[in-house]
């Protein structure tokens, strides 16, 4: 593995280091800063790590934060596909990450993520238990739950879960005609509209996903969800998270509306605690201040 310090051109992580980290399977970008017992923060679809910013400064206080773009995303690689969608697969996904925290000196560690990252994270925790001290999950419900229990109301709020996994290339010419209205559509249908992206944070999503290779690969990421991802859940045998796990959800998205992000937790980890916060999906942008109270707290106890 190899790291390579980059030059910083904004303003989003203050004295933070941007690196390029390279794992078995991909290059993977990197911004990590700050001091204390180390907290690695993933983001989800269409972002990029850039989701974490607002909460940068009052985490670094406690933690070394590594914010990271998932391998697909961001500034990270995009490697070649195949026909099982092996390499987006979350445990693919989750190497990546374990491989980044071995390069940066952190054995142990603990996890916050929100929607895609999430789903990483819980790869990550059950792959590498030794590893993973501690999960947080940011409006998600375990993706194979989730897909048995689908009813009318989550299809049509979820579209995007059925679009994305249909086969190469349709949804990619489709979002590829104009990728920022796509984004715009995706992400401001919410509750809050496009109101929690900051200016330079969106900025940064959209740069990242004008390009044609992102969009590609986020659309593997899904096809993986719908495929790959259940039968490695399904051969796990019904092994659960040995980790302390926090589940927040949004009091006005989906996912509460739809599941029972509790009981479907607890379906898949045997220590979980969590409850809503009053937003919508994207949680860590939206309510800076309350996520970040809530993982001092969950992450803190164990410090």
């Amino acid at each position: 593995m190899m790291l390579t310090d980059l030059p910083v051109t904004d303003t989003l992580f203050p004295g933070f280091r941007l690196l390029d980290v390279a794992t078995s399977g991909a290059r993977i970008r990197v911004r990590t800063g700050g001091q204390g017992p180390a907290l690695l923060l993933l983001h989800g679809y269409p972002q990029t790590h850039a989701l974490w910013h607002k909460l940068a400064d009052r985490l670094s206080r406690r933690f070394t934060l590594v914010c990271a773009d998932l391998r697909g995303y961001g500034d990270s690689e995009k490697p070649p596909t195949d026909a099982e969608h092996a390499p987006y697969s979350k445990r693919a996904m989750a190497q990546d990450m374990a491989e980044v925290m071995t390069a940066l000196g952190h054995q142990r560690f603990f996890v916050g993520a929100h929607d895609r990252g999430a789903r990483v994270g819980h790869r990550l925790a059950l792959d590498h238990p030794g590893r993973v001290a501690r999960l947080a999950t940011l409006d998600i419900a375990p993706t194979r739950e989730m897909y048995a229990g689908t009813g009318d109301a989550f299809a049509r709020a979820y579209w995007h879960w059925f679009f994305l996994i249909q086969p190469a290339p349709f949804p990619e010419r489709m979002i590829g005609a104009d990728p920022e209205a796509y984004w715009r559509k995706k992400c401001g249908s919410g509750s809050a509209g496009l109101s929690p992206f900051s200016k330079e944070a969106l900025a940064d999503y959209l740069r990242c996903f004008a390009d044609h290779a992102t969009i590609h690969a986020s659309c593997e990421d899904y096809r993986a969800a719908a495929t790959i991802d259940i039968r490695h859940d399904d051969e796990d045998g019904g092994r659960k998270l040995e980790q302390p796990l926090l589940a927040l959800w949004g009091e006005h998205g989906v996912i509460g509306r739809c599941f029972d992000p509790l009981a479907l937790w607890r379906l898949r980890a045997d220590d979980v605690r969590g409850h809503s916060l009053p937003g919508g999906h994207y949680l860590a942008e939206e309510l800076p201040d309350a996520v970040a109270a809530e993982f001092l707290a969950f992450f803190g106890k164990a410090s």
